[in-house]
């Protein structure tokens, strides 16, 4: 038998992953395991649904997973469905890409309101994530506070305030759509707790706020540094390119101001979050000004009110403890060397170094990885460990209905094919609706 490699995840990470195994090892059985009847993780269920030609990426892991070497079995669930020792008794190596799931919770005063979302909630309930079908966000209000200043928070702030015209080519779930076109919001505020240098949105995602119909950036000029040049000096060149190409778009901001737009993003620099005003709900939020001593942002004192009656906190992410494997509690991450957490054990992706980077940032942990699994088994001609044959009578044992990636591309087409008008495609939400669709026997066994 060929050396049998299991991926638990079906994003980004787990397919870079499969497709440096393919390349380097000659041999080599390959299982993506996803606890989602869909695969592609935050390609499907993070990037912002108006943001199609990022979604494009799928087409070259949909490559990867119709080769013959390769399985995928979505709707199967680590830690429930089947045990992560249990699979490392059925396959030679077994890669952890599960990525970074849970949010990092705002803990100030005030956070318990509702109307306080985590980013990683809030961007799973607007592109129709089975798990925030529910989350069902009160969009009656006026104005939002997003906090945190990189890709995630622009989208979030954007995505609120996008016309129905700006998301007809998207895939944005119709329920959604309803609750946001139908909102009176008009004002999006992005804190950061650092200046313009240090914000870790990139130029593209940043470029685009100048480009929407109705809503207008604002930027105040006093909040950037008044002799750029001297404020780049101490980066390395990379960071300094960067930084400098933020804050000449910014500066385009400022100079073009609000024009006739009849909605606002505003940057907010050098401001945190210190409470969440109201009474049970959201109300506005208090933020204080900072400083920037030594790289760190210290308060001020002086404080300002902002009313919204919504907060996004797009603060970070930490991924789920995975019994079986060790977990760094701090960092909310599995330890590793390289990519290395045990004999046979391996992790790629967020769940290796936390959440960070783009879409192609996970590649080199595939390679590296992929070197790892070719340098413990590559001179291994054959294994005795049951691999697919060993999962596969554990799940019809367990009578846990596995979704094949023959099953996913029928429910890819029918989601293209119910698109109405330009839209992209109309996604299904739940796990249920997904079975009906399949005409699965066993919805039943189906998780909500």
């Amino acid at each position: 038998m060929p050396i049998s490699v299991a991926i638990i995840g079906s994003g980004p990470a787990g397919f870079y992953t499969a497709d440096a195994l393919l390349k380097r090892c000659g041999s080599c059985e390959i299982d993506i395991i996803e606890r989602l009847p869909t695969p592609y993780g935050l390609i499907r269920g993070g990037v912002a649904p108006d943001h199609q030609t990022t979604k494009r990426v799928a087409r070259k892991y949909e490559k990867t997973a119709l080769v013959n070497d390769v399985n995928f079995y979505g709707n199967v669930e680590i830690n429930g469905d089947v045990g992560l020792l249990e699979l490392r008794e059925l396959y030679d190596a077994v890669v952890l890409a599960v990525g970074a799931p849970n949010d990092r919770k705002i803990t100030i005063p005030g956070a318990e309101k509702y109307g306080v979302f985590g980013s990683a909630a809030f961007v799973g309930w607007y592109n129709g994530h089975p798990d925030f079908r529910e989350l069902d966000p009160d969009l009656n209000v006026a104005a939002a506070a997003v906090i945190g200043h990189g890709n995630v928070a622009i989208d979030c702030a954007r995505v609120l305030l996008r016309t129905p015209r700006g998301m007809a080519t998207s895939d944005l779930p119709d329920h959604v759509g309803d609750v946001i076109h139908n909102s009176p919001i008009s004002d999006a505020y992005m804190f950061g707790r650092r200046g313009p240098i240090d914000a870790k949105f990139t130029n593209v995602e940043l470029r685009e706020l100048g480009h929407l119909n109705e809503t207008a950036p604002i930027v105040q000029q006093t909040q950037l540094p008044d002799d750029p040049k001297t404020a780049l000096a101490e980066l390395g060149d990379r960071q300094r390119r960067l930084a400098a190409k933020n804050l000449a778009t910014l500066q385009d901001f400022v100079d073009a101001g609000p024009g006739e737009k009849s909605k606002r993003i505003h940057f907010e620099f050098f401001a945190q979050p210190v409470e969440i005003l109201g009474s049970d709900r959201v109300e506005g939020i208090r933020m204080e000004r900072t400083r920037v001593i030594d790289g760190s942002a210290i308060g001020t004192g002086e404080v300002f009110d902002i009313p919204c009656g919504l907060v996004i906190a797009a603060i970070g992410y930490r991924s789920d403890r995975i019994d079986g494997a060790p977990y760094d509690e701090a960092r909310g991450i599995i330890p590793n060397e390289d990519g290395r957490v045990d004999n046979g054990l391996y992790a790629v992706g967020w769940i290796k170094r936390g959440p960070a980077g783009v879409i192609s940032s996970n590649r080199p942990d595939g390679e590296i990885v992929s070197q790892h699994i070719e340098a413990d088994f590559g001179s291994i001609s054959s294994s005795d460990k049951p691999g697919r044959a060993g999962l596969e009578n554990l799940l019809k044992e367990r009578q846990v209905r596995a979704v094949s990636f023959e099953d996913w591309q029928r429910i890819d087409a029918m989601e293209i094919d119910g698109a109405e008008g330009v839209a992209a495609r109309r996604k299904f939400v739940t796990v249920e609706e997904i079975f009906d669709a399949l005409g699965s026997e066993n919805t039943e066994a189906a998780r909500g």
